[in-house]
């Protein structure tokens, strides 16, 4: 199983070298008035800036991720589900925020075992106005995850071929600046992954997916 996961982290390294599918890919997974290139790109943008950490670690054998729940309380994205991440203080990288954040809101220990392998596409998220930059790091075991009680409602883990199942997928229709639109999301039990973070998750399922063809 190590030996499997070992693998796993090394063909998804050397796929993240190369270029990334970008967000012409992932369209599908925004929503409908915002499957725009120029909008989501972070070019030019006079945004704020953040950081997400895709951690992937064993879990029961297979590769996982970890997202989070915001608590329904919060004054932005309540209760909506995320990579670990949160806003670039001053003078520090894209990459030391994502594991500062990731530290911060799961306890995910910054040990020497941790490997960031690559990043995706960063994607600009026009509600908060952010320009999030994603970075892909893997653990060789399934760490202790502690959520950030003032922060996270609940932790998800969640195989990553989950994400491979085009049964997940779903639409439903939200109000967006107030009027009725299409969003589609990924189903994740009771919970719903929309949005940047869902775009996310296509892309670094396209990314797994490449890699399973290569090695059949």
């Amino acid at each position: 199983m190590a030996d499997d996961f070992g693998r796993f982290v090394e063909r998804l390294a050397e796929r993240l070298r190369q270029p990334l599918p970008g967000l012409k890919a992932t369209l599908h997974m925004a929503p409908h008035i915002r499957r725009d290139l120029a909008l989501l790109n972070v070019e030019g943008k006079a945004c704020r800036e953040g950081a997400v950490l895709v951690l992937i670690f064993p879990l029961d054998g297979v590769p996982a991720t970890v997202l989070t729940v915001r608590r329904d309380d919060l004054s932005a994205h309540a209760g909506q589900v995320s990579f670990p991440g949160g806003r670039r203080e001053p003078n520090e990288t894209f990459l030391e925020a994502a594991l500062r954040e990731a530290h911060e809101e799961v306890g995910l220990p910054i040990t020497e075992d941790l490997r960031v392998l690559g990043r995706l596409t960063p994607i600009y998220v026009p509600p908060s106005n952010f320009c999030v930059y994603p970075f892909v790091a893997a653990l060789p075991r399934r760490p202790h995850f502690t959520p950030h009680e003032a922060e996270v409602k609940a932790i998800l883990e969640v195989p990553l071929a989950h994400f491979l199942d085009p049964r997940v997928r779903h639409e439903e229709q939200r109000i967006i600046e107030g009027r009725p639109v299409w969003v589609p999301f990924y189903a994740v039990g009771e919970h719903k992954v929309w949005g940047g973070t869902a775009m996310m998750l296509t892309e670094l399922a396209l990314l797994i997916r490449s890699i399973n063809t290569k090695e059949k």
